[in-house]
C-alpha cells in the first residue's frame, strides 16, 4: 500500500482536499498522512525563509483536516498542529488524540519556538505515552534547528521523531546522522534531493526512510518518482512508501 507521509491541507485554491485527492488518485497512491496548511502561502516560502514575509495566520485548521480524514474516498490520517506557546497546548494534543489525531505537528516557522523549551519537552513526552510520533522541519536559528530537534529525540528516546523534507537543506548530514544512531529518528523524504535519498536508504537503512509529498508545494506523483528510480527492491520500496509509516502510526 503507497501512503504519502506527509501533505498540507487548506481551504485555498491551490491546497485543498479536492485537488489533494485529484493527485493521490493519478499517482497511484492509495493513503496520506495530513496536516493543516494555509498558515503560510507557499507559493511565496522565500518571502517567508528571509523574513520579508510573516504568516497569514497562527491557528492552524486542525478541523479541515479531521474533516478530511473523515472522508470515505481513501484512508487519510491527521496530525495535529499545535503551537507550543499556548498555555493548554498538552490538552489540545491529549483531546486530539482523543479524536483521532495520530501524531503531533510543528511548525517553528510559523510559531517561533525552541525544541529544547520544556512546553516541547512535555509535549514530546505526552506523544510517547501514546504511541504517537512528533513530526516536524527545522529552521537555521539556533532554537529550532536539526541539532537542536535530534537533542530532543535524544531527550525522548521511547518517542518516535520524524525529520520534515530530510532536515535542513538538500543534504542535511546531522539529520542523516541521527537517522543512523537513533532508533526512534526518522528521515520523510519530500523535497528531498534524490542523491541524499538515496544516501539516506544506503546509510540509515530503508526502515528509516517515509515518502512524503509536502502537498501543495510539491506533487505527490513527483515526489513519488524519486523514490521508485531509487530501483529498490519490492521489500525495502514497501518500507519506504507505505510499510514504515504504517508501522509508526498503527494504521
Amino acid at each position: 500500500m503507497i501512503i504519502d507521509g506527509h501533505a498540507h491541507l487548506s481551504e485555498s485554491t491551490y491546497g485543498n482536499l479536492d485537488l489533494y485527492l485529484e493527485q493521490l488518485k493519478e499517482a497511484g497512491i492509495e493513503g496520506g498522512v495530513v496536516v493543516p496548511g494555509g498558515m503560510m502561502d507557499v507559493r511565496k516560502m522565500t518571502e517567508y525563509i528571509t523574513g520579508r514575509a510573516k504568516p497569514e495566520s497562527l491557528i492552524p485548521n486542525n478541523a479541515y483536516v479531521a474533516k478530511a480524514c473523515s472522508n470515505r474516498q481513501i484512508k487519510l490520517t491527521g496530525y495535529l498542529c499545535v503551537d507550543p506557546h499556548e498555555a493548554n497546548a498538552v490538552d489540545k494534543l491529549a483531546k486530539g488524540f482523543k479524536e483521532g489525531f495520530r501524531g503531533l505537528k510543528l511548525s517553528p516557522m510559523t510559531h517561533q519556538f525552541s525544541f529544547g523549551s520544556k512546553a516541547m519537552a512535555v509535549l514530546a513526552a505526552l506523544c510517547g505515552e501514546h504511541g504517537f510520533p512528533v513530526y516536524s522541519h527545522v529552521v537555521f536559528n539556533p532554537g529550532s534547528s536539526t541539532a537542536k530537534y535530534i537533542g530532543l529525540a535524544k531527550q525522548f528516546p521511547k518517542t518516535n521523531f520524524i525529520l520534515g523534507h530530510m532536515g535542513f537543506g538538500p543534504a542535511d548530514t546531522e539529520g542523516l546522522a541521527a537517522a543512523v544512531e537513533l532508533d526512534n529518528f526518522f528521515l520523510e523524504t519530500s523535497s528531498g534531493s534524490f542523491l541524499h535519498i538515496k544516501e539516506a536508504v544506503a546509510k540509515a537503512g530503508p526502515e528509516k526512510v517515509i515518502f512524503g509529498s509536502e502537498f501543495p508545494l510539491s506533487n505527490p506523483k513527483v515526489e513519488l518518482t524519486k523514490i521508485l528510480e531509487l530501483k529498490l527492491n519490492d521489500k525495502d520500496l514497501e518500507k519506504i512508501i507505505g510499510g514504515n509509516i504504517q508501522r509508526l502510526l498503527g494504521i
